[in-house]
């Protein structure tokens, strides 16, 4: 009954599903591994973001790098803007329009300084168009902010170009900023949300960091993948039973025809038989009349009758 399963077409079909059923699996894993990245990212954005501030040299000593577990974490730090080696970030996009960030250095003293990132500006006229940037504030201040990690061309997605306007970067790469001043950098940046005093005029400031979902979308994901799995096989079977019925059905109309075809013959045969029957009676009564009249009639005979 199921030896259609062998034929070629069928044969494809196994294959086919035998092949995407492990796919549909890889991918549902592969999800929920997205997932649970995402979630602990979350996780750990969140609890970082609420911390309390702590010194900036707490999180960043002398020669380290910023850790990618203090990402987001509060610092504070003081010391004076050195508005002279103030570099402007190319290609930074806030309130759906594209701009500057503005990188300052903060010196700290004892030849030692950490970039903070003041805010965000408006993009001149032209690409080449240098922005209206107002002026960090002088003397000694204190700030406050969010730790960030140097960036790299993977970690943020951006493609670093030479030939840039003076003073403008597409990266903030710590080091290879740092390499151009007359100081040693902190292994990370400040993102400026407060500072004492206040400035008079400054940038944009930039807002919080968006946490996400917590991977959501991506358990969304590898749950739908492994429900294909469940449709993959349910169609499958589901195949394979219409196909059985469908041949069952024919063969079962087949054997319903032949037998009409023999009762048919039978039929015939047997009105065949009567007819001929019929037939043989039909033609008896003329064959008795026959004889009936010639026992009837009297004999002739050539010799005369006596006189």
């Amino acid at each position: 009954m199921y030896r259609f399963l062998l034929t070629p077409r069928w044969l494809v079909l196994h294959v086919v599903v035998l092949l995407v059923i492990p796919a549909f699996v890889l991918l549902g894993q592969w999800q929920f591994g997205r997932f649970e990245e995402e979630s602990s990212a979350t996780d750990l954005a969140s609890t970082n973001l609420a911390a309390k501030p702590v010194p900036v040299t707490t999180l960043l000593p002398a020669g380290a790098q910023a850790r990618p577990e203090d990402k987001h974490r509060p610092v504070t730090v003081a010391g004076s803007f050195d508005a002279g080696n103030q570099v402007l970030v190319r290609r930074r996009p806030q309130h759906g329009q594209t701009g500057f960030y503005v990188l300052t250095p903060l010196v700290l003293g004892e030849g030692q300084a950490v970039l903070v990132n003041r805010g965000w500006v408006k993009a001149g006229a032209s690409a080449d168009a240098v922005p209206d940037v107002p002026p960090p504030t002088s003397g000694q201040v204190h700030v406050t902010g969010r730790l960030r990690l140097s960036e790299t061309e993977e970690s943020s997605g951006v493609r670093n170009r030479a030939g840039l306007p003076p003073g403008q970067v597409l990266l903030i790469d710590v080091p290879a900023i740092g390499a151009r001043l007359p100081y040693k950098l902190l292994g990370g940046y400040v993102e400026l949300t407060s500072q004492t005093p206040p400035a008079a005029t400054a940038p944009d400031p930039v807002p919080p960091p968006d946490v996400g979902g917590g991977g959501g979308l991506n358990l969304a994901y590898g749950v739908q993948w492994w429900l294909f799995i469940g449709v993959a096989i349910g169609g499958w079977i589901l195949l394979i039973r219409r196909e059985a019925a469908d041949r069952q059905q024919s063969a079962t109309a087949a054997d319903l025809n032949s037998d009409s075809g023999d009762s048919a013959v039978r039929d015939s045969a047997v009105r065949d038989s009567a007819g001929t029957s019929d037939s043989k009676h039909s033609e008896d009564p003329e064959d008795s009349e026959d004889s009936e009249d010639s026992a009837g009639s009297p004999a002739l005979s050539d010799s005369p009758s006596p006189h």
